[in-house]
């Protein structure tokens, strides 16, 4: 009988080994899917650094692994009917870029692994039981959407001393105006909320309902929607002469005025480190939901130039990166 034990130890020693190289599969490309709600060029400047950290990792497409992408341009109604699709072509992994995206595929999917490149409140909106043991299939990373809406507003009273009046830009697919009404009453300010559309007209028209309120300043809050819009956004910003606050860099790379948020191109380069792991071996239920830890306020001296704004100095030495 012990000699048996003995032997049943030495095999289960020696199978390990073979258990976990099954696990990565030596000589399979891995088929990854993207699903996003905006445009693929709204997208490219996330995708990249997402692609980039892949390659450091060893995972190079063509070679061992394929990135199916799937843009739903705008259109909230078709991210349930993409990722469906995706399901069906069985890929082997799931990223997605947002709330929405996310919850597609969770409705499509409760066996394929999906990583959120960006995720507001994953928990409230029910897409993990809680960020230190999502459970399931889902995990990935938080953005702290609401957090940093306030902060924002915040920043832009900084900028603008004698602001009274704000213009908050809102897709009415991603409303997120509750923390922001309360944050304004503190702050003094009035908060227009103007719904619009990722589309030209629509955010033309949105600038011109913004002129009739009297707004001295514009914010965006975060979503996949408006940034893929956002070269549009800032033109517009611009040819009113309003101060704007955006969520992310990439709209001060188009010439807007300032930016305060995440770092989304860390969050997109540990996403690519959370699909290495998973597929690896690594199961999506034992990886926690990361919050963002890295933070980046930029002001564009030029764009403030462009419109006639000055910034107050102690304001200018809080950024990150200022663009003269």
């Amino acid at each position: 009988m012990t000699k048996k034990i003995i032997l049943l130890a030495l095999c289960s020693m020696l199978l390990a080994p073979c258990a976990a190289v099954e696990a990565q599969q030596p000589g399979k490309i891995f088929r990854i899917a993207f699903l996003d709600a905006s445009t693929e060029s709204g997208s490219a400047v996330l995708v990249e650094p997402f692609r980039k950290e892949l390659n450091k990792l060893g995972w190079i497409e063509g070679k061992n692994i394929t990135i199916e992408y799937r843009f739903a341009e705008g259109q909230p109604e078709r991210q349930d009917e993409l990722a469906v699709d995706l399901v069906r072509r069985k890929v082997d992994l799931i990223v997605v870029a947002g709330v929405g995206p996310a919850l597609a595929a969770k409705r499509a999917t409760t066996t394929i692994p999906i990583v959120m490149a960006t995720a507001g409140d994953p928990v409230a909106s029910g897409l993990v039981a809680s960020l230190a043991q999502p459970g399931g299939n889902v995990t990935g990373f938080s953005a702290l959407a609401s957090d940093l809406n306030t902060k924002r507003l915040e920043v832009l009273k900084d900028a603008v001393p004698k602001l009274s009046r704000v213009g908050l830009l809102l897709v009415p697919v991603a409303r997120s105006g509750e923390d922001l009404r309360a944050a304004a009453v503190a702050l003094k300010l009035r908060l227009e909320e103007i719904e619009t559309q990722a589309t030209a007209k629509s955010l033309e028209r949105a600038f011109q309902t913004a002129k009739q309120k009297q707004v001295g300043a514009i914010m965006t809050t975060a979503n996949r929607y408006l940034l893929g819009e956002r070269k549009r956004i800032v033109e517009l910003a611009n040819k009113h002469r309003l101060p704007a606050i955006y969520t992310q860099k990439a709209f001060v790379d188009e010439g807007g005025l300032m930016s305060y948020g995440v770092d989304y191109d860390d969050l997109f380069r540990r996403a690519a480190v959370y699909v290495d792991k998973i597929l690896k071996g690594a199961k999506p239920a034992d990886l926690p939901v990361q919050q963002a830890t890295k933070f980046e306020f930029v002001i564009n001296l030029k764009a403030a130039k462009q419109i006639g704004l000055t910034i107050p100095p102690e304001v200018l030495a809080r950024a990150n990166k200022v663009i003269k």
